[in-house]
C-alpha cells in the first residue's frame, strides 16, 4: 500500500473525529459519549433487533451490550424479547430515549450547519460533494464477498431477487422452466462455487461459476441489489470470479446474457469480454462473451481442495 495514500487517510480521519466531537466524552454537549449517542440514533422509534444494531455498526458483542446497558441505567432504553420469536432481543427507546434522540438530531444538525456556515457557496457545494463521493467509496470499502453454500439462506434470498429482477426486466418475462437449470450441487466444489457479496450481514449480490474439465468456465448468477449499484461491485464479483477460476487451472471464462441488461453488457466489455458464438442454448440469451485469463492469479488463494477462496 502507499505509504502517502495511508498518511493521508490517517490525517483525514484526525480532523473528522476532532471537528464531529468524537474526541469529547459529552459527545454534542450532552451527558453520554458518541457510541451511546449513535446507537440512541441507529434504535430509533420503532426499536431494532439486537443483532441487526450489532451488524449494521460492527460492534464487539461485549461492548454493545455495555452501551445497552448503561443507556438502560440512564432510562433511555428497554431492552427485552421480541414479542414473535423469544430468542431474539430487541431494543426500544423510552420515552426520553426518544426525547433525548430528538435534541441529538437537532444538535446534530447544528453541527453540520457549522460545518457549511464559514465557506462560500462554492466552497460548500465541494465539501457535500467530496463527502457524498466518500460515503460510497467507504459504503463499497465494507463490501464483503465469500464463498458461501448455494442451499445457505443468504444465497437463496439473492437467487429470488435475481430471478424476481429478470421476471420484471425481459419482455416477456423469466421461466426458469425455459432456461438451462443449474443445481445447488453445480454449485458447490469441485464441480463450481457460489460468491456472496455482502454489506454489514445483508446480501447485496452474487455470482457463480461453474467448472467444465478442459473448457472454459461458466459464469452464472451475477447480480446486484439495485440500491448499491454504482458501488463497483459488480466488477469485484466478476474480478473475484475470474480469479478463482484461473486458480484452479481454467484458461477462459464464459458467460451468455439478454439484451435487457445493459449495464451487465457494458461491465462484461469493459472489462475486456469478447463477443463469440452461442456455446450453448439459453432460451433467454441474446449475447455469448467469453475472456481469456492466465492460468494462475496473483492474490489467488487456495484452500485445501484446491479451490480459490
Amino acid at each position: 500500500m502507499n505509504p502517502e495514500m495511508v498518511s493521508q487517510v490517517r490525517r483525514f480521519n484526525r480532523i473528522v473525529t476532532q471537528r464531529v466531537g468524537a474526541l469529547n466524552d459529552r459527545f454534542l454537549a450532552r451527558d453520554r459519549s458518541l457510541g451511546e449517542a449513535r446507537l440512541l440514533w441507529e434504535i430509533g422509534a420503532d426499536g431494532r433487533d439486537v443483532r441487526s444494531l450489532r451488524a449494521q455498526l460492527g460492534l464487539d458483542s461485549g461492548y454493545l451490550s455495555r452501551l445497552l446497558r448503561s443507556l438502560e441505567a440512564a432510562g433511555m432504553v428497554t431492552v427485552g424479547s421480541k414479542a414473535s420469536d423469544g430468542r431474539i432481543r430487541t431494543a426500544r427507546l423510552t420515552p426520553s430515549g426518544l426525547a433525548e434522540r430528538a435534541v441529538l438530531d437537532e444538535r446534530s444538525d447544528e453541527l453540520a450547519e457549522s460545518l457549511l456556515a464559514p465557506l462560500n457557496p462554492r466552497q460548500r457545494g465541494r465539501l457535500v460533494a467530496a463527502m457524498a463521493d466518500i460515503e460510497r467509496l467507504m459504503t463499497a470499502a465494507m463490501v464483503e464477498v465469500m464463498v458461501i453454500d448455494p442451499a445457505q439462506p443468504q444465497a437463496r434470498q439473492c437467487l429470488r431477487e435475481y430471478f424476481a429482477e429478470l421476471n420484471r426486466r425481459f419482455d416477456a418475462g423469466f421461466d426458469p422452466s425455459r432456461s438451462i437449470p443449474l443445481a445447488e450441487q453445480e454449485l458447490r466444489a469441485p464441480a463450481g462455487l457460489f460468491l456472496l457479496a455482502s454489506l454489514q450481514s445483508s446480501p447485496i449480490g452474487c455470482g457463480a461459476l461453474r467448472f467444465h474439465e478442459n473448457e472454459p468456465a461458466t459464469i452464472k448468477r451475477m447480480w446486484v441489489a439495485e440500491a448499491v449499484r454504482g458501488l463497483g461491485i459488480g466488477r469485484r464479483l466478476l474480478t473475484e470470479l475470474e480469479a478463482r477460476a484461473a486458480a484452479c487451472g481454467a484458461r477462459a471464462v464464459r458467460l451468455d446474457t439478454n439484451e435487457a441488461l445493459t449495464e451487465a453488457i457494458g461491465l462484461y466489455r469493459s472489462a475486456g469480454y469478447i463477443e463469440v458464438a452461442p456455446f450453448n442454448d439459453e432460451a433467454y440469451a441474446h449475447h455469448w462473451f467469453q475472456k481469456q485469463i492466465p492460468s494462475a492469479c496473483h492474490g489467488a488463494h487456495r484452500d485445501d481442495a484446491g479451490r480459490g477462496r
